[in-house]
């Protein structure tokens, strides 16, 4: 298969930075997209599996799976998209597609697996998939969403991965008027589910173990705000809440919020800790409550939120760095010192 040659970021082995490399691309096929990516959300996921965290990564792993830009090639049978056309790709470039999973439009759960946009089997060129910290990518239509004009480009990027993952959730578990939802973390999700159960109409609940954000989660549309290292405050919120929408990524008592959960109440882990949780049985049994789990979304309804947060004016708080500057902004983003997601500016790439 022909090839084209694109300028990438990529890490050589769990413990080595990020540096510039040079990545191949597949020339379009068929049915195929060529994306120049203008923009790259930066996922907490990318240093997980850069640093094999979640098991040995393929190497050299080039992260990024929250990608945004336009349209630069259409294979000869592409009908979706056009030259020129505002796009993103997310955390899935392929699945098998016949599966009940895939042909439900729940690409994310297809039962052969989903090809991810990095650190997966290429089918096309062998090897393994290569992600977005990179100048172009190429995608087979039916997993490249458009970006509408109402949004702006870069604040679309994060979209792709921490908007569908607590958008679909949200959606998934009715949150809407009348019900009360928290959010555990103020991080990159946890920042889009505060912001989403407020466009659905929920009273939305922030937990956060950070003093400092407080305002900051209540300029983003959280009705209350609760210090969770407040043992009183905690205890005021018992068997409170609806819906629980956990977007932490460390190790924490699960059982803490859970009983904060009314009859049949559920909480919904998105957030993906190193080490197992303890659950305790009796936090579950209690009241009837559900623990449950959620990852992204498919396609479908990928561009249905993408609509959505054009309809109303849902878009991520974005910090902008340069290519160079990844590896300052992943040890950044491991202290939590970001408001609330990185995107790179690729055109410092080209």
């Amino acid at each position: 298969m022909n090839t084209t040659a694109a300028k990438a970021y990529a890490a050589h082995s769990a413990s080595s930075p990020l540096v510039p490399a040079t990545i191949a691309r597949r020339e379009p096929g068929p049915t195929d997209v060529e994306i120049d990516i203008l923009y790259c959300g930066v996922c907490h996921s990318d240093v997980h599996t850069a640093r094999s965290e979640w098991g040995p990564a393929k190497y050299p792993c080039v992260p990024g799976h929250e990608i945004v830009g336009r349209v630069k090639r259409v294979g000869s049978a592409v009908t979706r998209h056009a030259v020129g056309d505002r796009v993103g790709v997310g955390c899935m470039v392929d699945s098998c597609r016949t599966c009940s999973s895939c042909e439900a439009g729940l690409e994310q759960f297809c039962l052969s697996g989903a090809v991810y946009t990095y650190n997966s089997a290429d089918r096309h060129l062998g090897g393994h998939t290569l992600g977005g910290y990179s100048t172009h990518v190429v995608v087979d239509q039916d997993f490249v969403v458009r970006i509408p004009d109402q949004l702006d480009l870069a604040a679309a990027a994060p979209l792709l991965c921490a908007g569908i993952t607590t958008y679909s959730p949200l959606r998934h578990w009715k949150a809407g008027p009348g019900m009360r939802v928290g959010v555990v973390g103020l991080g990159g999700l946890g920042h889009m589910a505060v912001k989403f159960a407020r466009a659905f109409g929920a009273h939305v609940v922030l937990f956060t173990t950070s003093p400092r954000k407080v305002a900051d989660a209540l300029k983003l549309g959280a009705h209350e705000v609760v210090v969770s290292t407040d043992p009183e405050a905690m205890k005021q919120r018992a068997r409170s809440l609806d819906l629980i929408i956990d977007a932490v990524s460390a190790e924490h008592d699960v059982n803490a919020y859970l009983g904060l959960l009314k009859l049949d109440g559920s909480l919904v882990l998105v957030g993906l800790p190193e080490k197992p949780m303890l659950v305790n049985a009796f936090s579950v049994v209690a009241n009837r409550r559900s623990l449950s789990g959620s990852s992204i979304g498919g396609i479908r309804e990928t561009q249905e939120m993408l609509d959505f947060c054009a309809a109303h004016g849902v878009q991520p708080e974005i910090e902008m760095i340069r290519m160079d500057q990844i590896n300052e902004a992943w040890e950044r983003m491991i202290k939590q010192d970001v408001r609330y997601r990185f995107v790179i500016d690729l055109g410092s790439l080209a």
